[in-house]
């Protein structure tokens, strides 16, 4: 990929879209939402189609197109923590059908008095899918530790997307062997996991866009649709710039991820703080255009929107971000340092 797909980046594409409608419609969305519809039927759909097998870094691209789409469609399974927040801690760890994700901040080991065991101790904010993963990759400054999920004691939070799963994952004097610590590229991870969130979000306000557009179409007032109200037409406008601007990058992340640009932190920084300013604009916008039927829960809209504000607050806001592509384009030494305040901004369980 340099500007454009290329021909199996776009087949690729066009099947995982033809699948999705297929497997993951908006009515089974609406069901896992409202009645509580198990996705593991879905996830078994994911990983015999092999989806949960693209975790080299090399196929970053062809990840990314993967998961635009799944944010398109609102994907209900752990699909995103286990392919980009476990995966790149812990290759070849989980099998195929596993889950699996990251605890980035919170934990800390120190070597067992007797014996080569550690212990960790400490409490994981804002996991993502940590209440239905089969492994953690717990980050801690004497490198990554894989632990079952039966090791930790989980607690999942209340947020305001019905469909994401956040938790708070606590390990307490838990003794693991030294053979489950590794040394990987913590920094390569995070990268990747902005990264999927990025594009996870880009793919939520396509749908986004694509509702509003319909809606515009058909809604009319005054005898026209009003989408030829050129005050309308301004708005749409500015969703699609927004959203092409942030997807733009976001691939450029992936891009530089897979070819190992020494650029990939910065690149991933501004995919994330793009994505962000992008949610911001089709939030509101797209509320707006669709009136006072944008606030009911009948309608399908709110999926998208929640689904990509919840990716904004992840691993950090915009203004998080953009303060690190600031730091890297100064050579500042905050560079190598701000990425830690992303534990502290604001969640999704916080909203």
């Amino acid at each position: 990929m340099l500007f454009e797909f290329d021909d199996d980046q776009q087949l690729l594409r066009q099947t995982v879209r033809d699948v999705l409608s297929k497997e993951c419609p908006p009515a089974l969305v609406r069901s896992v939402a409202d009645e509580g519809t198990d996705p593991a039927p879905l996830w078994r759909t994911y990983a015999g189609l092999g989806w949960t097998e693209l975790t080299e870094t090399t196929e970053a691209v062809e990840l990314g197109i993967l998961l635009e789409e799944l944010g398109r469609a609102t994907d209900p399974t752990p699909l995103l923590a286990t392919l980009t927040w476990f995966a790149p801690l812990a290759p070849g760890v989980a099998s195929a059908e596993q889950t699996g994700t990251a605890v980035f901040d919170g934990v800390s080991a120190h070597r067992e008095p007797l014996g080569d065991g550690w212990i960790l101790d400490g409490t994981g904010r804002h996991v993502l899918d940590g209440d239905r993963a089969d492994w953690f990759a717990v980050v801690t400054d004497a490198g990554v530790f894989t632990v079952p999920a039966g090791e930790a004691t989980v607690t999942r939070e209340d947020v305001f997307d019905p469909l994401l799963h956040v938790a708070d994952v606590s390990f307490w004097q838990v003794r693991v062997s030294g053979e489950s610590r590794a040394d990987v590229d913590v920094a390569l991870a995070r990268d990747v996991a902005l990264t999927g969130l990025a594009l996870t979000m880009v793919g939520a306000c396509k749908r986004v866009l694509e509702l509003t557009i319909d809606h515009v179409r058909t809604r009319e007032q005054f005898g026209v649709p009003i989408g030829s109200f050129q005050a309308v037409k301004h708005k749409a406008v500015d969703m699609h710039v927004a959203i092409e601007r942030a997807a733009a990058l976001a691939y450029f992340a992936a891009l530089s991820i897979a070819e190992q640009d020494p650029r990939r932190s910065t690149a991933a920084a501004m995919a994330k703080a793009a994505a962000g300013e992008c949610t911001t604009v089709v939030f509101e916008s797209g509320f707006q255009l669709f009136g006072g039927m944008g606030f009911t829960w009948e309608n399908d809209l709110q999926f998208a929107l929640k689904r990509a504000l919840s990716g904004e607050l992840l691993l950090g806001g915009a203004d998080v971000h953009r303060a690190r592509v600031a730091a890297a384009l100064l050579d500042a030494p905050a560079a190598t340092t701000v990425a830690a305040t992303a534990s502290e901004e604001p969640h999704a369980a916080a909203v």
